[in-house]
């Protein structure tokens, strides 16, 4: 009797997809668009054995190029509810690889509010299997730390952040400890001034501290480490860093400083109209 009953409510829902759903995410009311997704998202949240599949996923994938940003809005934030949940990382696979190279671009979508929740989304994607973006997916989002829309360079420092300063090595436990240049931030605060140096955008240093500020405080207040690396010889086996390093490093160091103390974007960045700039 179970087993009818079972079957008989999962007969209701699928006959309310057909007859509703499949109509009315295509409604010409943007509104009823985005109540549909939100909808699916929260039925493939609560009930992933029945509708956490692809015959449901590809409507939110279809859903992403909709022209309206509130709609595009509803289905990235459906798709973080799900990709937030680890136990649910499997039935997404599939559709990840289909429709990556859609939310990667969805990052540059003229709607702020959409591509910061493209880059977030990104960010939990990142977090469930680091194979699935390619080098140049993971570019595509790293440029945006120089954003002049601050939540847009927000997002994209904390995935920055998340791809090259989270790991730490599990030999890194012993020396937790140490300070200057023997502390485990040394080979981060390296990795900041290469990260830098390649991007080749050497009079934002501002814009690339304050877009790291909120993930990696801690880091970029280790002025200890800075200044050790500055002052003292090389550990064994290390390579010096080269004047162009150690000048990217006084610059972001200062940077850092000023951002401490003056406790304020710099001058450019706010919520303006331009997505990017370089």
């Amino acid at each position: 009797q179970l087993q009818e009953n079972q079957d008989e409510i999962e007969n209701m829902m699928n006959a309310i997809f057909k007859g509703v759903f499949v109509h009315r995410y295509r409604d010409a009311i943007a509104e009823i668009r985005a109540i549909c997704i939100e909808e699916i998202g929260i039925w493939m949240k609560m009930y992933s054995d029945a509708f956490l599949n692809d015959s449901y996923l590809k409507y939110v994938g279809w859903t992403m190029h909709d022209k309206q940003g509130e709609v595009r809005l509803k289905c990235l934030t459906a798709l973080q509810g799900l990709y937030y949940n680890k136990e649910l990382n499997s039935k997404l696979e599939l559709f990840t690889s289909r429709f990556k190279d859609r939310i990667v671009s969805m990052t540059l979508d003229k709607e702020y509010d959409v591509a910061v929740q493209a880059i977030k989304l990104l960010t939990l994607v990142l977090q469930s299997s680091e194979e699935v973006l390619t080098a140049e997916d993971c570019e595509n989002v790293y440029h945006l730390v120089y954003s002049a829309h601050r939540p847009v360079a927000v997002a994209a420092g904390e995935f920055l952040y998340k791809k090259l300063f989270s790991r730490r090595d599990p030999e890194d436990d012993g020396i937790l400890k140490r300070r200057g240049r023997q502390s485990p931030n040394a080979n981060l605060v390296k990795t900041l001034v290469f990260f830098f140096l390649e991007s080749e955008l050497h009079e934002h240093a501002a814009y690339l501290v304050d877009s790291m500020w909120d993930c990696a405080t801690d880091l970029l207040k280790d002025w200890e480490c800075m200044n050790s690396l500055l002052l003292e010889e090389p550990l064994n086996g290390e390579e010096p860093l080269t004047d162009r390093q150690e000048s990217a490093l006084i610059e972001i160091m200062l940077c850092t400083i000023r951002q401490a103390a003056e406790c304020h974007p710099p001058v450019g960045r706010g919520t303006g109209k331009r997505v990017w700039s370089q």
